[in-house]
């Protein structure tokens, strides 16, 4: 699920959040150790993002996905609002078609990836989002090393949605149409990006999707009056899945290549997978594991393999 994004391609594939960062020119090799602490950063965060849905997830019960979900655009537009002080009156009307496309997909996007944790489970819901960014890095390519991987992934995918008497098809539907929004996210913030100085888009998108959620929010309390531990876990849902995600992104981009972000990127179905298995029980097959890792694979032969 999205926390920040660096524009996809076929050598990187975006992170897993709502916010464009500035990717800035690689780290000489001399500064081993900063270099070092970004590897470390991108390791909390990853983990951070898949155990902060792991957590929202326990706040289901009471408060639902859609609950949660508020929450967590909440949480968002505050810490965008603080980084991005976007000066929304000095907004065009060319600037805020974007913007506004932005904030209904970012919305739809953490909607649509919460029911389907709720139904299918945290490591199936987020391998299967995954399949959007990575559609926009392939479909960019024109290598054969790069049909070869929207093979695989393809492979991976079918296998993950492969007919059972469990099968829930509602949630594996919820799943892809979290990849559809987050391939739009990814264009629509290339967008943003060019019309809107630094992450003022991306924070004005963060709060109108977060004031479009009020009356979701105000309906969710009144049918399902929440408890303190329930909003305690939306509330750190909203902090381990964006704020902190966001923050690590800017500082590991900065002293990490992108290749090697994107690279990392890329496991974070594994890490998702990892956390529903220990953290909430959710047990997953052999079969379910190796096509969670052929999607991971594809990506990152993807972005080995070197360019000629």
């Amino acid at each position: 699920m999205p926390a920040a994004s660096v524009p996809a391609s076929p050598s990187t594939v975006p992170a897993a959040d709502p916010a464009p960062v500035p990717v800035p020119a690689p780290v000489p090799e001399s500064r081993g150790g900063r270099r070092l602490a970004g590897v470390a950063t991108m390791v909390g965060s990853g983990l951070s993002n898949q155990t902060g849905a792991a957590i929202g997830s326990l706040a289901f019960p009471v408060l639902g996905p859609t609950g949660v979900v508020a929450v967590r655009q909440y949480v968002a537009a505050l810490v965008l609002l603080a980084v991005g002080r976007p000066r929304l009156r000095s907004f065009t009307r060319r600037q805020w078609g974007p913007v506004l496309l932005l904030a209904l997909v970012f919305g739809t996007m953490n909607l649509s990836l919460y029911t389907a944790i709720d139904r299918i489970g945290l490591g199936l819901a987020v391998t299967l989002e995954f399949l959007g960014p990575l559609t926009i890095a392939l479909a960019a390519a024109r290598r054969r090393v790069d049909a070869c991987c929207a093979v695989i992934a393809a492979a991976g995918a079918v296998t993950l949605m492969r007919p059972q008497p469990s099968t829930d098809y509602p949630g594996m539907g919820l799943g892809l149409l979290a990849a559809a929004c987050w391939a739009s996210y990814i264009l629509l913030n290339r967008t943003v990006g060019r019309r809107v100085p630094g992450a003022q888009g991306a924070a004005a998108a963060a709060t109108v999707s977060a004031v479009l959620f009020l009356p979701v929010g105000a309906v969710v309390v009144l049918r399902h009056p929440p408890t303190p531990q329930s909003v305690g876990f939306a509330v750190a849902a909203g902090v381990l899945s964006s704020a902190v995600p966001y923050l690590a992104d800017l500082f590991t981009l900065r002293h990490v290549p992108a290749a090697a972000f994107g690279l990392f990127m890329s496991v974070n179905p594994v890490l998702a997978a990892l956390v529903g298995r220990f953290g909430l029980g959710q047990d997953l097959g052999l079969v379910d594991w190796s096509a969670i890792a052929a999607v991971v694979c594809a990506n990152a032969l993807g972005i080995l393999v070197p360019r000629r």
